[in-house]
């Protein structure tokens, strides 16, 4: 009998970063790989380093994550799967130090505004730093004994690190949602739920978008993103990302994809997969 081997994720950061955290949502069994870029990311499962990959595409406070929109088209991969994490903001410092001891916190620049409060109750001052989970590590090998971090909670147990207070973000609905990516596309209906995320470039002609959006309401399909980028270095060139909810064998999304057809140059699948129950946790 043949054991099967726990897959490789990939993804953008240090370990305990919240990519890290969405990788052991998905895949508990997983094995991490860190890189330190989005292309990295990408790169190591080309090179067969990993073999999935995790990105995060947009956030409920700060909203599309730059460059992943341009990076999944031109990547060669597709989507297999979500995952929504709550950033919950943990302050962590070395063993034996206190609350009271903390001054100065280290964190990613994105993450700090979402404490805010917090810090401002407490008299902390903040410091920018590349990576949450890489300031972490760094203060775990040895950095100031009275300095703290805000981070994800994951990133305090695998450092050592003690967590001396969580949950300490400003809003309590901030999520990012991810993307796990794979070489190979999977089309089966593996959920009750199911996404589908294509890119598509309309035809140049008057009322265009307005005529490929036509069928997807007319069928009832429910379009949940719906985002524009530009392409090839042109102002007029311009390209559409969309999520919606259904599969492509259902007949509503069908007769949506046909009619959207009509009115496209270019439409691409790029991924067909379960909806995360958080999904509908952020609805709500």
């Amino acid at each position: 009998m043949t054991t099967k081997q726990p897959q490789r994720i990939a993804f953008q950061g240090a370990l305990g970063a919240y990519s890290h955290e969405a990788c052991l949502q998905a895949r508990p069994d997983g094995i991490p790989v860190p890189c330190t870029t989005f292309e990295g990311v990408l790169r190591a499962v080309r090179e067969g380093r990993a073999d999935l990959a995790m990105l995060p595409v947009e956030n409920t406070t700060y909203g599309r994550v730059a460059d992943i929109h341009r990076l999944l088209p031109e990547s060669g991969m597709h989507i297999i799967g979500e995952a929504f994490v709550r950033v919950r903001i943990a302050l962590m410092a070395r063993a034996g130090t206190t609350l009271e001891q903390v001054k100065h916190v280290r964190a990613h620049l994105v993450l700090l505004p979402q404490a805010r409060s917090y810090l401002d109750a407490h008299g902390i001052t903040a410091e920018a730093a590349a990576d949450s989970a890489g300031a972490a590590e760094e203060l775990a090998a040895g950095g100031p004994a009275h300095e703290g971090v805000l981070a994800s909670a994951v990133a305090a147990n695998i450092h050592g690190l003690e967590v001396l207070a969580d949950g300490i973000e400003d809003l309590d609905h901030n999520t990012t949602r991810f993307l796990l990516m794979a070489p190979e596309i999977d089309l089966t209906r593996r959920g009750t739920k199911m996404m589908t995320t294509f890119v598509f470039e309309v035809r140049n002609i008057p009322a265009a978008l307005y005529k490929a959006m036509g069928g997807f309401a007319t069928n009832g399909v429910n379009m949940t993103k719906l985002e524009s980028y530009m392409v090839g270095g042109s102002f007029t060139a311009t390209q559409f990302y969309a999520d919606i909810e259904g599969h492509p064998d259902d007949p509503a999304v069908q007769r949506a994809l046909e009619e959207l057809s009509y009115f496209t140059n270019m439409l691409e699948i790029l991924g067909v997969y379960p909806a995360d129950p958080g999904r509908w946790d952020i609805a709500t």
